[in-house]
């Protein structure tokens, strides 16, 4: 896209849908980076949260997280949009809670629209594809990014589907490698695979920067890192024969061999889509 001066980027994120679906801890400052990656200046930055009213009046460790948690993403420059949870009875007399941001999220981003180049829409739910197909016909650039419980119709009709997981630092992994400096963990997916010879290669991304369609990482302008993967690194219940497979989302333990460049060693499956 050329145009005159930089990006202008909204990014519209429904915070219960990604922390319940894989994305509890995501780091927003690292969103609001890879958000603008493109030299991007971020023109709406808008959080959509639930709020239980009545959980707070009895849990006041409740309602201090939840406010902590909503300063955190004003520090970030976050515009909170809090939705409180509505309480009902079904016929049953279950009582049940309801909080959906769907509708004010969609309308604030086709309103706003018009001075974006650019929107990330941070939600798997499937609710969002006539969203996407209609800010798309206003001219915005529409890239989706969640973790788990992707919609299949959302990630096609998107112009881009980024898996969370592959984000650096995007969610913290829970493991590190010990005591070994040359090992760092990324997160990445098997691009090519070659069963009869018993390895393959992944690609991972390094770095936050643009261009996330150069993928080969021979070029200097690539986000994305190259590993040797051997076929004895892969966990035993995996299929080797079903690589490569770009919708399975592994981490890994990244060591660099010298004159050899970056191996991957201890591969696990962190997700399908």
């Amino acid at each position: 896209m050329e145009k005159n001066g930089p990006l202008k980027v909204g990014v519209y994120v429904d915070v219960s849908n990604i922390a319940q679906n894989g994305g509890f801890g995501m780091q927003y400052d690292v969103l609001r980076e890879f958000a603008c990656r493109n030299n991007g200046v971020a023109i709406r930055l808008n959080a959509y949260v639930a709020y239980d009213e009545e959980m707070a009046k009895r849990h006041p460790e409740y309602k201090n997280k939840s406010e902590n948690f909503h300063s955190i993403l004003r520090d970030f420059g976050f515009k909170v949009i809090v939705k409180i949870v509505r309480w009902f009875t079904d016929e049953q007399g279950n009582k049940y809670g309801k909080s959906n941001a769907d509708l004010d999220m969609a309308v604030d981003a086709l309103m706003q629209s018009e001075r974006l180049d650019y929107v990330l829409l941070v939600s798997g739910d499937g609710d969002f594809v006539q969203v996407v197909r209609a800010l798309q016909n206003k001219g915005c650039r529409v890239e989706v990014l969640a973790f788990k419980n992707v919609s299949y119709l959302l990630k096609n009709e998107a112009d881009v589907f980024t898996s969370g997981y592959l984000v650096p630092d995007l969610v913290l992994s829970e493991y590190h490698p010990e005591n070994d400096t040359k090992k760092k963990v990324v997160r990445g997916v098997c691009y090519s695979f070659f069963p009869e010879k018993g390895y393959g290669f992944m690609r991972f991304m390094k770095d936050l920067r643009g261009g996330l369609w150069i993928t080969d990482s021979r070029k200097i302008e690539s986000p994305y890192g190259t590993a040797f993967a051997h076929s004895s690194q892969f966990p035993e219940n995996i299929d080797l024969t079903t690589l490569p497979n770009r919708e399975q989302i592994f981490e890994f333990e990244l060591k660099e061999v010298k004159d050899k460049g970056w191996q991957a060693e201890n591969i696990k499956t962190i997700y399908h889509y």
